[in-house]
Formats: structure tokens, sequence, C-alpha cells
């Protein structure tokens, strides 16, 4: 199965382990992989501050860069969301709301991937540790997927997984929102990490690095020792090789 990776400008540019991760756990599960080296962003954070004519030349971008993929898989919910809305943003537009839905209905986040297009829920990861797991935003509220980082998650060996309270609250980060609303961005992480220590954990896992980057950070100024780890780095703790179905091999 070819299988095109979306990147996304997070972990390209500040977490590139994650992006490693994703490509050889897909590759170990069969996929043949590759990049598409025009691909930039999705046009996400200037949509969202109102600047739609300037994004709609970084989304025409990214349709185009995708063009002749058969399938698109990012390490983000937020992202893999933002081509969701594409088809949205250029309906009636006679040369690019084809190609936009074209795009949304082969585009996936990593973990939906794995379990809805693979079939697979054991990926023979292995990892001592007590872990909760932060869903973030836009992977819960617009991409509409809740379960399949958990169906994931309960499969990995050794992995002990704590329920987190207050599970669907937003973290604070939301892109530009913590940079325009610092106070309140403030304010709303500062309660997520203290739902996070009272779990006892000593791994917090999410599908989207905004999120990690900005409790991880709250975490570290708070001398709190918690690990903060993509679901993909998880995924990628592995012990053997696993055929699609979910079996070991």
């Amino acid at each position: 199965m070819k299988v095109s990776i979306f990147s996304t400008c997070l972990v390209d540019l500040m977490t590139p382990d994650v992006g490693i991760a994703m490509v050889e756990v897909l590759e170990r599960l069969g996929c043949e992989i590759d990049f598409p080296a025009s691909q930039v962003c999705c046009g996400q954070p200037t949509y969202n501050s109102g600047y739609l004519k300037d994004s709609k030349l970084a989304m025409q971008n990214m349709m185009l860069a995708f063009e002749h993929s058969d399938y698109v898989v990012g390490p983000s919910g937020s992202c893999i969301a933002m081509f969701h809305e594409y088809p949205k943003i250029f309906k009636g537009d006679p040369q690019w709301e084809l190609k936009a839905v074209a795009l949304k209905e082969k585009s996936y986040e990593f973990t939906q991937f794995i379990v809805k297009v693979l079939g697979v829920t054991d990926v023979g990861a292995s990892l001592e540790g007590t872990a909760t797991y932060h869903r973030s935003c836009h992977m819960t509220r617009l991409l509409g997927e809740k379960e399949t980082p958990y169906q994931l998650l309960e499969q990995v060996k050794g992995l002990q997984l704590e329920p987190l309270k207050n599970s669907d609250n937003c973290c604070g980060f939301g892109g530009t929102f913590s940079v325009k609303m610092p106070e309140i961005s403030e304010q709303m992480v500062d309660e997520k990490c203290g739902c996070i220590k009272d779990t006892g954990a000593d791994i917090l896992i999410s599908a989207d690095m905004g999120c990690l980057l900005n409790i991880g950070g709250r975490l570290s100024r708070k001398g709190e020792p918690v690990r903060i780890m993509h679901i993909a780095e998880v995924l990628n703790q592995h012990q053997s090789v696993v055929s699609r179905g979910g079996s070991r091999t």
C-alpha cells in the first residue's frame, strides 16, 4: 500500500523524530512510503486568524502536492482536520472543489489510518510505564476521531493507561490562541497539568505535537517529571512485526 507522508510544520521543524517514528511504524506494517517535497503548511494558522485569501494559496499548493497520492497520512489530527475543511472552503470553485474533496477522502490521521484502513490494533509495541492520554480538540471535535488512539494504546505491552480527568478540555494551545490570549491559555494549561499530575502518570501521550509542546513546556516549568511522547513514538517501541489484521508475525 502506497502512503504519502504529510509531516506537518511542527513535526518537520521541531520534532522530526516523530515523523521518523511514524514512517518506521508504517513501513513495518507493509506500507510503501513517499514524501512529496512540495508540501508546506496546510494553511490552518492563517485561516484561523482570518486571512482566507492568503490561506487558499497554501491550501492549493497542498492539493497539488498530494494530487497523485493514494493515501495521505499525518501525525496530527488537527492538520488532517484542516484538510477535511478544504471542500467547504472551496465549495463552488470549478478549479479546486473536486481536488479538495479528493484530498479529504484519502487523508487520515496516523492512528486512524492504522486502525481503519490497515485494520491493525496491535502493532507489537512494548513500553513499560504508566501513561495518560490527552485528546486534542481538533482531532476530537473537527476530525471526529475519539477511539483509534485508545485502541492502539490498549495493546502496548507493559503500558498502564490511566484515564485523564476532563480529557475533553482544551490544553490552551489552540495555535494562535495561546499567542493572542496568553493569560487565559496559561490558566487552561495549568488545569490540564493538574489533571495529568492527579493520574500519577510518568508519561503523557497525545497525537498532536502542538498540545504536547504546550503541555510539556508548562510541566517542565513546574518541575514535573513527566515525559511527553507522541503516539507514533510509543507505537515505535516495538517487539515484532505485525501483519494486517493485528496478529504478530
